[in-house]
């Protein structure tokens, strides 16, 4: 008998673009011989299964269920493919917790606090060759003038929103004058900032997840983007950036970056599979973490389709694995 499926998509923030597109890829990978697989949309003002005649049928929320020809569809398993909120701050995962549906990604203290890339470096800091560039984190009522923080910190910065994702609001500042722009951006996508200082050097994305023989670690991707830097555009314009994957690193960095993302995974205690971002400076080829996604896109060109392919591994399978691998936990 067939597992049922909810795959989770939507969101309430300018990436629910993003979920649609990653959910849409997983869906025709999903495979439909092992799994009765239902696309769920949730958005602010409704939360919605659309069937092959456009007709949307309404979740109870009570339950997580639909009706649907007078019977009641439960769900044994959610496949979450929800960029930001509520799919990558940990509000679903909570949700879902207290009914007892298991899923396919971090739990709700994982995601949450992933979700804040601030609070992320603090707990991953100190971690063995793991290093984190120096940053000071900016809060909406917090007065602190430009010529403060550059006499904390070096420019170049990077400017980020603290919790967004899909580098909305991101900006790299040059110069002092630039610094008042790039903060009134970010401020307009979160109420925390991060103002941190840019680290010279090449830049990779790897995938890790977990399975019933351990945490496994894909081959990274590197990226080298047109733009000054890896931007919402450069991430989402087709032939922006170059991606290599696997990317180009000697035999010790691959095994000491496998080794450090191995530890952040389980530092941070992750579920599923998750995608971390990092530097390898340049001269010294010191590991700079960037940040974490605990939904990592999914669209044919995304990284970890991407990475998974280079492994030699299967995406229907890959998939299957996280649906699995989440079903263990079904109470």
């Amino acid at each position: 008998m067939k597992n049922t499926i909810a795959l989770v998509t939507g969101g309430f923030t300018g990436e629910s673009v993003v979920s649609f597109k990653s959910a849409g890829f997983v869906e025709t990978q999903i495979d439909q011989t092992k799994y009765e697989v239902y696309k769920i949309i949730i958005l602010k003002d409704s939360w919605y299964y659309e069937d092959i005649n456009a007709v949307k049928h309404p979740v109870d929320k009570n339950d997580f269920t639909i009706i649907l020809n007078g019977q009641k569809i439960r769900f044994d398993a959610a496949f979450i493919m929800l960029h930001g909120s509520p799919g990558e701050d940990g509000r679903l995962q909570g949700y879902f917790d207290m009914l007892g549906i298991p899923y396919t990604s971090c739990d709700a203290l994982t995601s949450s606090l992933t979700m804040n890339k601030g609070y992320s470096k603090a707990i991953v800091n100190g971690i063995k060759d793991l290093h984190v560039a120096r940053s000071i984190q900016l809060f909406e009522k917090s007065a602190i003038a430009s010529a403060d923080l550059l006499a904390s910190l070096e420019l170049p910065l990077f400017i980020k929103p603290n919790n967004g994702g899909s580098s909305i609001g991101m900006s790299k500042v040059k110069q002092a004058d630039e610094l008042p722009e790039a903060l009134n951006k970010a401020f307009k996508e979160d109420t925390q900032v991060l103002v941190e200082e840019f680290i010279q050097g090449r830049e990779f994305s790897i995938g890790v997840y977990n399975t019933r023989n351990g945490i496994k670690v894909l081959p990274a991707t590197e990226v080298i983007p047109s733009n000054d830097f890896f931007d919402y555009e450069a991430k989402y314009t087709p032939g922006a950036t170059e991606e290599i994957t696997p990317g180009r690193m000697t035999d010790e960095e691959k095994s000491r970056v496998e080794r450090i993302v191995t530890d952040i995974y389980l530092r941070l205690n992750c579920k599923g599979m998750v995608r971390i971002d990092y530097f390898l400076q340049k001269d010294t080829s010191n590991f700079y973490f960037v940040e974490i996604n605990t939904i990592p896109g999914q669209t044919a060109q995304s990284f970890i389709p991407q990475q998974v392919r280079a492994a030699g591994l299967n995406i229907s399978e890959f998939y299957g694995e996280l649906i699995e691998m989440a079903l263990q936990n079904k109470v």
